[in-house]
């Protein structure tokens, strides 16, 4: 008979998997958790190393610079907080194994497309970023929430530059599958026209570059290193709100692209271009000039299929009970779910003569689930509608221009609570609000700086926080 200790030795999953789960529990924003959950696709091993090194690898050297200076340490906390040794060192290093396999995938890929064996001359796939091996067509699970996307993502892969879907925008919350399909375009191209040059990159990473351009005063190579691709992926697209110069360059490249090169763009972003906030209105009509579709959240059947579709070519036996736990539990993203499987399949694997439980698959997941629940945000229009029954007011006089008592308050709490509990950035709240950034932030701040003198204040802020069914801790913080 096992002891209690021994029990509680035997469901700790293994220390990667505990730290990422930790960590992935202390990210306030869904766009975090997209961005996150993105970049940890690019991680293609780890291996706890002699002398408390925690090596990660990754597919080149852009990955292992960038990722060292951005998420060493914090990997290194999560990794102390599952229990590592106190000197455990973090550090990022090229997997030449990774890159090898890669190399190998595209030359079967050339192969079995007929392509000739002597290289083009222009790159099959020159991406700044690496497209993930396990993004593609086969490997994507569709549904109601989704099939029309699916559909849409195929005809463009299959015609890159068509008229009828260029651009091809993709929108809808994160970690639903937009980046999935993004990359399954950038994949089926790559093997069917080899001939053909294809670019994937985050907006993010393309300011940075942007910038680095300007200081090295390079702008010109900068320029024609984007605006002749065939095939221009770019992630997140709402990033590059309110960045006016950016924007500029963007257009000049989208421009560049479509009209002259006649290229293929595809953008994902977290919100549809008419309620983009903080964007020219001749990038949001250029955004719309083809086609624009949503990925909505999966059902709970796409759901239990996505799960099911991640083991089905493994060895391993996976118990029906965990599925249907993961999906009845689990609803706020694809990746959410992923994150979830793996932890029961890294226990699956090193404990193989325990007989699993549906106890012990609560109890492993239990961490897990209660930051699923924390992270489940709540809409802009559902927080105005609950302050607007607090205050005793109409949603239109909430949205309008009246800047007298207490609807102002009123206005700015919807606000401050926007920004707190839903996750969304600030140029896509104050959209809502039809209000530029600056408004919403400076009227979250008040309200911020009002809590802590205004007892009254203080109590209607935590009664509509209940209503919202949220705990006083996620905006007092």
């Amino acid at each position: 008979m096992t002891t209690p200790s021994e029990e509680k030795n035997t469901l700790r999953a293994s220390l990667w998997d505990t730290a990422l789960a930790l960590y992935r529990s202390t990210l306030k924003t869904q766009e975090d958790v997209s961005k996150w959950d993105r970049y940890l696709g690019m991680m293609t091993s780890h291996e706890l190393k002699e002398g408390n090194v925690f090596e990660i690898g990754v597919k080149d050297d852009y990955a292992a610079e960038y990722f060292s200076g951005t998420y060493a340490e914090t990997l290194r906390v999560a990794l102390l907080r599952a229990g590592a040794d106190v000197e455990t060192k973090v550090v990022f290093k090229v997997d030449a194994e990774a890159a090898k396999r890669e190399k190998e995938a595209r030359r079967k890929a050339n192969a079995e497309s007929g392509a000739p064996a002597v290289q083009p001359a222009r790159p099959v796939a020159a991406s700044t970023m690496p497209l993930c091996n396990e993004y593609t067509f086969e490997n994507f699970v569709t549904g109601p929430s989704n099939s029309f996307a699916h559909a849409i993502a195929r005809a463009v892969a299959k015609d890159p530059g068509g008229k009828t879907n260029n651009p091809f925008f993709i929108w809808g919350g994160a970690g639903l599958g937009k980046t999935h399909l993004m990359q399954a375009i950038g994949h089926y191209v790559v093997k069917a026209y080899p001939s053909k040059s294809v670019c994937y990159i985050t907006s993010e990473m393309f300011l940075n570059e942007y910038i680095n351009a300007m200081s090295n005063k390079s702008l010109d190579a900068f320029r024609a290193r984007y605006r002749h691709f065939n095939l221009l992926l770019l992630d997140d697209v709402q990033f590059i709100g309110g960045k006016e110069q950016i924007q500029e360059e963007f257009f000049n490249t989208y421009n560049s692209l479509m009209d002259v090169y006649g290229g293929q763009v595809v953008m994902t972003c977290d919100q549809p271009p008419v309620k983009l906030n903080g964007f020219k209105e001749r990038l949001i009509t250029r955004f719309q000039q083809g086609i624009v579709i949503e990925i909505e959240s999966p059902s709970y059947e796409t759901r239990l299929a996505i799960l099911k579709s991640k083991v089905r070519h493994s060895n391993l036996v996976v118990p029906d009970f965990v599925f249907n736990y993961i999906a009845e539990n689990v609803d706020s993203s694809v990746r959410a779910m992923e994150g979830a499987l793996n932890l029961m399949v890294s226990f699956i694997e090193t404990n193989p003569d325990l007989c699993l439980t549906p106890q012990m698959t609560r109890e492993l997941l239990k961490n897990l689930i209660e930051t699923e629940t924390q992270i489940r945000r709540l809409s802009v229009e559902e927080i105005i509608k609950v302050v607007c029954q607090a205050y005793k007011i109409n949603m239109a006089d909430i949205l309008g221009k009246d800047r007298t008592q207490p609807l102002a308050t009123a206005r700015q709490v919807a606000m401050f609570l926007s920004r707190k509990l839903t996750g969304n950035s600030l140029p896509v709240v104050a959209g809502h609000f039809k209000r530029n950034h600056t408004t919403v932030m400076h009227g979250s701040g008040a309200i911020q700086k009002r809590l802590d003198v205004e007892p009254e204040l203080k109590s209607i802020v935590l009664e509509i926080t209940a209503q919202l069914g949220r705990k006083p801790a996620e905006i007092f913080e």
